[in-house]
């Protein structure tokens, strides 16, 4: 395991991935806390494990909607579904709706507008982060400067070579698979997706690392 890959391992504690979302839970939390309880929070694509890290105080009802069901945790309600399609909700359905570093791999631009459309529908609020597309690392690669190569060079690279938390095993349909299975997106990108909503920046050594868009909540 590399200095970064460690560095970025959201199941160690002492990771720097740890600490942004310990940051992440604090700046939510404040959110939280003008709410009344009990509140219904979906989290969409989401697991046990984010909760554990980021905590977020008492009386959350919450909900995790994700494609993969693997682990059962008593503390939350788990429902098979797709980002893209939550039609098992109604409209304002919950409180508040998160999702952590989701939406730049639910697939293709018009995917990504269609999980935008249903976070906006079936949540009176929301609070969607994704990493920022013009920060020079990419957490799913950790090779600076490599997610803005050019595609042919990313899936060449890719093939020979372990890139990040990526493994191809050397095959090149399975490296673009990979490769387009990620779609950064830029502030001004979030904000076509969730008009109206307030973004907030995770800063790394003035950097802005990661993007947070969020709406509906009184306080800013």
């Amino acid at each position: 395991m590399t200095l970064l890959t460690r560095l970025a391992d959201r199941r160690d504690p002492r990771s720097w991935s740890a600490k942004f979302r310990r940051a992440r839970g604090r700046h939510l939390a404040k959110f939280l806390a003008t709410l009344p309880r009990p509140i219904k929070l979906l989290d969409v694509g989401g697991d046990a494990a984010f909760w554990d890290v980021i905590g977020a105080g008492g009386g959350l009802e919450i909900t995790i909607v994700n494609s993969d069901l693997s682990v059962s945790d008593s503390r939350f309600q788990f429902v098979l579904g797709d980002a893209r399609d939550l039609s098992q909700f109604g409209d304002a359905s919950f409180d508040v709706v998160v999702s952590n570093s989701v939406i730049e791999h639910v697939g293709t631009r018009s995917d990504q507008e269609a999980m935008a459309r249903e976070v906006r529908r079936v949540g009176k609020r929301y609070y969607v982060q994704t990493p920022n597309r013009f920060f020079p690392i990419d957490p799913h690669y950790l090779v600076p400067f490599f997610h803005w190569l050019p595609r042919r060079w990313q899936i060449a690279l890719l093939t020979r070579f372990d890139i990040g938390w990526l493994r191809s095993g050397g095959d090149a349909n399975a490296a673009a698979a990979m490769i387009d299975s990620i779609q950064l997106l830029s502030a001004r990108e979030l904000l076509r997706l969730f008009p109206g909503a307030r973004i907030w920046r995770e800063r790394f050594f003035g950097l802005t690392k990661s993007l947070t868009a969020y709406g509906g909540f009184l306080s800013s």
